[in-house]
């Protein structure tokens, strides 16, 4: 259900005057609750089970959890954000464990125990006729939230990390392995990429400004249960 899924998540561009400079934080959030805005949750109709999102206490500090159980649903942000100025993402998580039915790469076991979306505000007359229209059509069906570029950074079961393949849904998402396997299920993984590389590597050009962030952990296809855990999320400038 990931096509669904990028559809409603973001609105690419469109909030821009009004989105954060940067990710608003959860440590900063009420206890028990749901991220405020400018978070949002973002649902799926097909799917009748909704990963559930919550605000909890970790060590003293807040951070967002998520329990999924044969479930899909996320949260996201619009953001406007200079790649070239803070081209480095940063954050950390924890999970209960992976899922072991997901397979990398596949539709039917595109499920993961943590993944966090970077979307780009990316020109779509620059795409080739074919991929302009199936967007046009996509966002004919679901508003302009439809991504043209996108970076997806999971905990994969099995796949090492570094592994990166384009989405079984889509060719203008690149999904890449960041963090892989139960070995550190349980504890806290700090995660740093540059986005502005990933996005060059993957599309073949520098990026265009980063237009928003999404979170979800989801087990629909898999029908497997799993608990993540997310701290902050931020936008750096490169060491």
């Amino acid at each position: 259900m990931l096509s669904g899924f990028l559809a409603a998540i973001l609105v690419v561009g469109a909030n821009a005057a009004a989105a954060d400079a940067n990710v608003a934080p959860f440590s900063a959030g009420k206890l028990g609750a749901v991220p405020a805005d400018p978070w949002r949750a973002t649902k799926l109709p097909k799917v009748p089970r909704e990963t559930r999102y919550t605000l909890v206490d970790d060590a003293g500090t807040t951070v967002l959890r998520a329990e999924a159980d044969a479930s899909m649903s996320g949260l996201s942000q619009s953001v406007r954000i200079d790649p070239k100025a803070n081209p480095v993402i940063e954050w950390r998580w924890k999970v209960s464990g992976v899922l072991a039915k997901s397979a990398f790469g596949t539709k039917a076991g595109d499920d993961f125990a943590a993944r966090v979306y970077v979307l780009f505000d990316y020109d779509i007359a620059k795409l080739p006729f074919g991929t302009r229209m199936k967007l046009k059509i996509g966002r004919s069906m679901y508003g302009e939230a439809v991504p043209a570029a996108g970076l997806c950074y999971v905990w994969d079961a099995k796949a090492p990390v570094g592994t990166a393949a384009w989405s079984a849904y889509t060719d203008r998402l690149r999904m890449i392995v960041v963090t892989s396997g139960a070995a550190q299920a349980g504890q806290w993984v700090t995660v740093r990429r540059n986005v502005a590389e990933d996005f060059k590597a993957a599309f073949g050009e520098d990026p265009p400004a980063i237009a928003g962030v999404a979170i979800a952990t989801d087990t629909d296809n898999t029908g497997e249960a799993v608990t993540a855990w997310y701290g902050d999320v931020r936008f750096i400038k490169a060491p």
